[in-house]
């Protein structure tokens, strides 16, 4: 959990989707009437947008070179967004654009990440390695290979594990 600057563009929608699961606490925003609203989705759509959730933080996750046991695999998120038809535009000066030809979650979703795999934003979109945050951040970072949400919390705390692991380790004989 970060104050750190939502992610450019369409890609703000996807971080706020995959942290309206706060992995540390449970708290989940789209049990609530104003979570939903935040989304544009009726109680019924629920289960579909925390499947989608869900497939995104583990894309999130690869991004940052994380693949951790149990969960669903990149696949799904392909499989998802796949019943998201796009569209291409083309105005009167000729740029093209992606437009979602549906106005559900899953079609803004594909269209933000169409967006950002073109504008190379997308790869930066990432999930926190820790594993009880797991909260997706935006790697502003000029190499790219951000790993924690936060430097101050998760980074320091992961840190701070290794250098106990490293004091409790018997010197080589």
């Amino acid at each position: 959990m970060t104050n750190r600057p939502p992610a450019p563009g369409g890609l703000a929608l996807v971080q706020a989707l995959v942290n309206s699961l706060n992995v540390e606490t449970g708290v989940d925003s789209l049990e609530s009437p104003d979570g939903r609203a935040a989304f544009g989705l009726a109680e019924a759509e629920v289960p579909a947008a925390r499947e989608l959730r869900e497939a995104l933080r583990t894309a999130c996750l690869a991004h940052a070179g994380i693949h951790l046991p149990g969960r669903p695999s990149t696949a799904e998120l392909d499989r998802l967004l796949a019943e998201a038809p796009l569209r291409v535009t083309v105005d009167l000066a000729g740029a093209a654009a992606v437009r979602p030809l549906a106005a559900t979650l899953t079609a803004r979703v594909a269209e933000a990440i169409a967006a950002g795999a073109a504008d190379g934003t997308w790869d930066r979109l990432k999930a926190c390695e820790a594993e009880d945050c797991l909260w997706a951040f935006y790697d502003r970072s000029p190499a790219g290979r951000g790993r924690w949400c936060t430097m101050s919390v998760c980074g320091a705390r992961a840190k701070m594990r290794a250098y106990r692991a490293r004091l409790t380790e018997t010197p080589p004989v």
